[in-house]
């Protein structure tokens, strides 16, 4: 069975299964180069974990400022790391954070924020958004759906 959430609102951050199948062709574009970053929410469970995991799994400039508006920042930019498109993709994601829930909150807002920036074809040569895609990985079942809860939140309070 193919999971369909690549082809849903650009707005969504997907949670899926370890064991469900992806189409290569809805993940990746059809030419071009594409960033592929790999994150364990196990090693991110204060802002500090989460913030270095993201500056290292992105090479951030040495002037990134070590907060979640720098986060914000520089997922809306990666002028240092030119690519076709993104993909973010966090294994284990309902550890993700877990010592906070507010900065959880706050990192999902930051990711949707992210996602929904790189969709906008506006100020574009090409005219075409970037497939800026994020992909929260867990187990069973009943982990998924507390993480959508937890995400349509996010993106609920954002807008």
């Amino acid at each position: 069975m193919t999971d369909d959430w690549w082809h849903r609102s650009a707005e969504q951050i997907a949670v899926c299964s370890r064991s469900a199948l992806v189409e290569l062709a809805a993940v990746l574009p059809a030419a071009g180069r594409f960033v592929v970053a790999r994150l364990d929410a196990t090693t991110m469970t204060d802002a500090d974990d989460a913030l270095r995991e993201f500056s290292d799994a992105l090479l951030f400039p040495s002037y990134f400022g070590w907060n979640w508006a720098a986060l914000s920042d520089c997922l809306r930019d990666l002028n240092w790391l030119p690519a076709d498109g993104y993909l973010v993709v966090v294994e284990n994601a309902p550890r993700l954070l877990a010592s906070s829930a507010e900065d959880r909150h706050t990192l999902f807002r930051i990711l949707s924020r992210a996602v929904r920036h790189w969709a906008n074809p506006l100020g574009r040569s090409d005219g075409e958004g970037v497939p800026f895609k994020v992909l929260l990985l867990c187990g069973p079942d009943e982990e998924a759906a507390l993480l959508r809860q937890d995400i349509a939140r996010a993106v609920r309070d954002d807008r």
